[in-house]
């Protein structure tokens, strides 16, 4: 856990609607991730968890607020200078058989992203490297799988071995911040406790800051330092993770942690 707070990202009074709904999806949402540091965003469905998620990776347009990331002004950039700083930023998704190509190998989808960066290599990775197996290899043994798995197709994996090939292609290009969306929703309890381990030892072990998104309180209490709770697109509450039992919990806090304590 972090002692010193160094900004990694900084997200101000975002803002986004859409045609379709009634109320904005996001409303005046605001959050700073220091570097080492898990935030954890919980709510319902609904709340606007996903949609945060997609603005911070640039997957959707804001209709205001501002993102700084890596004190760049993340929100305005184009080009070739936001695929440089979006190297920077991995996603980890909530359901692994969507984020990986059926027609592919574990390997090449594992892969993909150096494939398209040839001169980027993590510095995880013990060197001499020559050739590309070898990179996928120990990328491999960083998520606890077999390296028999690289000639298999996804369909060939449990939901948890999927899972963890996704979090390997997420560390893979060593970025700073991981966006983990409802990353263990779609798994058995025995896979969910296995991912949620094996992100704490990634987090502490390469030293990455997580912007941890889940509906199980459980969860995002296991794994933040700090927690924002969200309902119908704004944060009603924020608080460090051992204040969680506090007096002056928001109502809402209160209702989920009810469930948690059920």
């Amino acid at each position: 856990m972090t002692t010193t707070f160094t900004p990694i990202l900084k997200a101000d009074h975002l803002t986004k609607i859409y045609s379709d709904r009634p109320t904005p999806a996001l409303s005046d949402v605001s959050l700073t991730i220091g570097k080492g540091e898990c935030v954890g965003i919980v709510g319902e469905s609904g709340s606007g968890k996903s949609t945060l998620a997609r603005c911070l990776l640039r997957l959707e347009s804001l209709d205001q607020g501002t993102i700084e990331f890596r004190q760049q002004l993340y929100h305005s950039l184009k080009g070739h200078s936001l695929r440089q700083a979006r190297q920077h930023i991995g996603a980890v998704f909530q359901h692994p058989t969507a984020a990986l190509n059926p027609k592919l190998t574990i390997i090449d989808s594992l892969m993909e992203p150096l494939d398209l960066q040839p001169s980027l290599r993590p510095s995880f990775i013990s060197q001499p490297i020559r050739n590309r197996e070898q990179i996928a290899t120990q990328l491999l043994e960083y998520v606890q799988l077999p390296t028999k798995l690289l000639s298999a197709y996804p369909h060939e994996l449990s939901g948890g071995q999927k899972q963890r090939v996704t979090i390997a292609r997420a560390i893979s290009t060593e970025p700073d911040l991981i966006i983990l969306d409802e990353p263990t929703a779609s798994l058995d309890v025995t896979s969910q406790a296995a991912v949620l381990k094996l992100l704490q030892e990634l987090q502490q072990s390469l030293h990455l800051s997580y912007l941890f998104i889940s509906h199980d309180l459980a969860a995002v209490y296991q794994m933040s330092d700090r927690i924002l709770v969200m309902r119908h697109g704004q944060v009603v509450d924020q608080f460090a993770s051992n204040d969680l039992y506090h007096e002056e919990r928001h109502e809402y806090t209160a209702s989920l942690l009810d469930v948690f304590l059920a």
